[in-house]
């Protein structure tokens, strides 16, 4: 099956950096599906661990953590799904990754795709809705429904789990969300997923609030450069409020957090497929209510790019704009 590998840390404009290979075909066992791949959507995770900030995996290894296609075939323990499914997902990070023709998965962390989508709006979504999910709810604690009141401060609202994670506030909770975003297209994009404010991070963002009339937020979730914003974060937070992220900070000076008992919580949607927690299921549960919202007119697709055919050359595009900070939404290729 053809396949695109990362062979080791080196420049993006090198030939190791990715290259395109031919791979064996792997047959399910126990939980796993068999998936022929459709479409690919790129994530940081994909960047980090090319560029190494992330600890290498044995090498060559597939890259690639989110797919939408059809089950081929499935394991002796698999109960969820059947061949001919259309299905979407972001995979483990302990196994091969999504840039290849066929694709073993565990169907615990798989969920149908919205039969409302093609595979290149489906392949958006199941990392960042997943990671977006658990943050708010899970990590957050954030209550669904319409009832709860309260502000929450999304830094980095452009990108791919801001993106999903904007409508979910909006959506299915009571919360005043405040988005940020640097450039007009991107303070556009947050606008149209649902922000009630938009204020830029490049700014000092309290005088920013204090300009919408809001004076501190309950919640905040940091999705990017949390160590450069962490000063303001601490000023902006409420006592008592937490403070929700994803990225990888070189280090954080938490301390500062005391004053107001914040409450830090860390958000890795791979934890769960990674330790093969008893409540790994959970995350096929996310996907199906994801769906569901999609087919209702809830939630929409976060794709923005579309970059073309699975290959080498076309993934070091992909991962080129995701690398400036300049994306917004999701970034797909699709087909072989």
């Amino acid at each position: 099956m053809k396949a695109v590998v990362y062979n080791e840390s080196v420049p993006l404009d090198s030939p190791d950096a990715l290259t395109d290979t031919t791979l064996p075909e792997s047959e399910p066992t126990g939980y796993d599906l068999s998936v022929e791949v459709h479409s690919v959507s790129v994530n940081p995770v994909d960047t980090k661990i090319r560029g190494g900030v992330l600890p290498p995996p044995v090498v060559p290894k597939v890259l690639g953590w989110d797919a939408s296609g059809v089950v081929r075939a499935v394991g002796d323990k698999v109960t969820l799904f059947k061949p001919g499914d259309r299905v979407m997902y972001a995979g483990s990070l302990l196994r091969a990754g999504t840039n290849s023709e066929l694709h073993l998965v565990d169907e615990r962390i798989v969920g149908p795709m919205p039969t409302s989508l093609s595979f290149e709006e489906a392949a958006a979504l199941p990392l960042t809705s997943v990671t977006a999910w658990e943050l708010l709810f899970d990590r957050l604690q954030v209550r669904e429904g319409k009832d709860p009141i309260g502000m929450l401060l999304v830094i980095g609202g452009a990108g791919g789990v801001g993106s999903i994670l904007i409508q979910l506030a909006r959506q299915l909770t009571g919360l005043t969300v405040v988005a940020t975003a640097s450039r007009p297209e991107t303070q556009e994009w947050v606008r149209e997923l649902g922000a009630h404010h938009v204020i830029d991070h490049t700014k000092p963002m309290p005088a920013q609030l204090r300009g919408l009339g809001i004076d501190e937020v309950g919640y905040v979730a940091s999705l990017t450069h949390t160590d450069k914003h962490l000063v303001e974060i601490a000023e902006m937070l409420a006592p008592q409020g937490r403070l929700g992220l994803i990225d990888d900070p070189e280090s954080l000076d938490v301390p500062i957090l005391k004053p107001k008992s914040i409450s830090l919580h860390w958000e890795l949607m791979y934890t769960r497929s990674m330790y093969q927690t008893p409540d790994m299921i959970e995350q096929h549960h996310i996907l199906v209510r994801v769906a569901r919202l999609v087919d209702a007119g809830v939630l929409r697709t976060t794709l923005a790019d579309h970059f073309g055919t699975i290959n080498a050359a076309n993934l070091r595009r992909a991962h080129a704009l995701l690398e400036s900070g300049k994306a917004r939404g999701k970034i797909v290729l699709s087909g072989f």
